[in-house]
C-alpha cells in the first residue's frame, strides 16, 4: 500500500492506494494535527508514502516525525519544469506551489483534453492547462470562506452568517454568500474562457467549496474528489 498526503492549509487529505485502486481517503484539521498519528496507526501495513506540503516546515517536521515513528520515511515534492505529462511555463518552474503542480499532473492524467484545474480550498487557484499538456499559468484567489470571513471581520456590520444563493438577494447573509459565490464563479467562468475554444475543453473541480460551486457553474465540468492526491499516486507509480 502507498500513502498519499495532500497537506493544505488548512487540512491534511490522505489516501491509501494499492497500486489500482484506492482503498481509503480521508482528512484532519491541521489544527488537531495529532490525530493523524492516530490515522497512521489504523492503516495497516504501508510500504511508501509521498507527499505534498503547502503548510510549512513546521507542520512538516511534524508529521515527518509521525511518519518515522510508524517506520516510514517522508519524501516531499517539488515542482518540476516538466514531467509526468505537463510541461510547467511558469517563469520560476520551482515557485509554483507543490499543490498546484501535483493537482496538475493529476488532472491530466484524467483528461487528456484543455482544461482549467480549479481547487476551492482556503484558496481558490484556476490554472490553465492547454491541450498539449503545458501548464500555460493561472490565478490565485481568496476562497468562498475566507472572502465571507474578510467582510465579517472588516466591516463593521456584515455578521459571518449561514446564508444562501439567491438571484436578488433580500436578506444580508443572503447577499454576503451570494456576492461571494458570484466572485468565486466570474473568476473560474472567466479562467475558463481561455481553454474554451479547445475541443473537449473542461473545467476540472475540486476541493471543499466545490459542492457549492459546481451547480451554478456555467461551464462544462467535472467534480474530482482530490487532484493533488490523483497527482501524487501517478508520479508514485511513475518511479
Amino acid at each position: 500500500m502507498d500513502l498519499l498526503l495532500d497537506v493544505g492549509n488548512t487540512r491534511l487529505k490522505w489516501g491509501l492506494h494499492d497500486g489500482t485502486g484506492w482503498r481509503g481517503q480521508g482528512a484532519v484539521l491541521l489544527s488537531a494535527l495529532d490525530g493523524f498519528a492516530d490515522v497512521l496507526a489504523s492503516l495497516g501495513s504501508v510500504e511508501r508514502m509521498l507527499g505534498a506540503n503547502v503548510a510549512g516546515a513546521t507542520v512538516g517536521g511534524r508529521l515527518g516525525a509521525f511518519l518515522e515513528r510508524a517506520g516510514l520515511a517522508a519524501e516531499w515534492i517539488r515542482p518540476l519544469g516538466e514531467g509526468y505529462g505537463v510541461r510547467n511555463a511558469y517563469l520560476d518552474p520551482s515557485r509554483l506551489g507543490a499543490d498546484r503542480w501535483a493537482a496538475l499532473v493529476g488532472a491530466r492524467a484524467l483528461h487528456d483534453g484543455a482544461a482549467l484545474v480549479v481547487t476551492s480550498g482556503t484558496a481558490t487557484t484556476a490554472d490553465v492547462l492547454d491541450s498539449q499538456g503545458v501548464f500555460q499559468g493561472g490565478v490565485i484567489l481568496p476562497g468562498l470562506d475566507l472572502m465571507r470571513l474578510s467582510l465579517a471581520r472588516d466591516t463593521a456590520q456584515l455578521p459571518f452568517s449561514d446564508g444562501r444563493f439567491e438571484r436578488t438577494p433580500r436578506r444580508t447573509a443572503d447577499a454576503i454568500q451570494t456576492g461571494c459565490l458570484h466572485a468565486q464563479l466570474g473568476a473560474i467562468e472567466r479562467m475558463f474562457r481561455l481553454v474554451a475554444g479547445e475541443p473537449g475543453s473542461l473545467c476540472l473541480l475540486n476541493g471543499g467549496a466545490a459542492a457549492a460551486l459546481a451547480p451554478l457553474l456555467e461551464c462544462p465540468l467535472r467534480e474530482v474528489d482530490n487532484l493533488v492526491l490523483e497527482g501524487l499516486v501517478r508520479m508514485l507509480g511513475a518511479d
